[in-house]
């Protein structure tokens, strides 16, 4: 499962939709009690995207691409029991909209992870990872544009 995990926060780079999205849903629950929350804006991806080379894996993959494609990463963390049902709903509608295809799924000993991409053949447009484990919940929403190819590739070489 951690692999997994690392799996998506290399790919953590997607999203634009639009009524509910990952911005919505990141400021809803942001400043909640028992809740983590990351907002990377887009200047920051920006300034990443101006170094060279980018490693991860002892220098086997190259992350650079990656990141010079993301414009937005919200996480949002949850230990609340009373806003983690919420949270699941509103993620759940959001990938209900109809622009998203589950890119895997995961269970593991009551562990559950599933992951969505939206976009075409070409290009990702929006990564979506929403995780259960226990009483906490994990929601992983990026913005951005992806050669699909390079997307394939790095999670290829993760795989292995």
């Amino acid at each position: 499962m951690k692999k997994i995990l690392a799996i998506a926060a290399l790919l953590l780079g997607f999203v634009s939709a639009y009524a509910q999205n990952g911005k919505s849903i990141y400021m809803k629950y942001s400043d909640a009690e028992n809740v983590s929350a990351v907002y990377v804006s887009p200047a920051m991806f920006r300034l990443i995207g101006k170094i060279p080379e980018i490693q991860a894996n002892n220098g086997e993959v190259d992350l650079t691409p990656v990141i010079r494609g993301l414009s937005g990463l919200y996480i949002i963390n949850s230990e609340n029991l009373g806003i983690n049902d919420s949270l699941y709903k509103d993620v759940s509608r959001f990938i209900d909209s109809g622009k998203y295809e589950m890119l895997m799924e995961v269970k593991d000993n009551g562990e559950i992870m599933h992951m969505y991409t939206c976009g075409d053949e070409k290009v990702v447009t929006s990564f979506v990872m929403l995780a259960k484990d226990g009483d906490e919940l994990t929601f992983i929403c990026l913005d951005g544009k992806l050669d699909r190819a390079q997307l394939e590739d790095l999670m290829a070489s993760q795989m292995q």
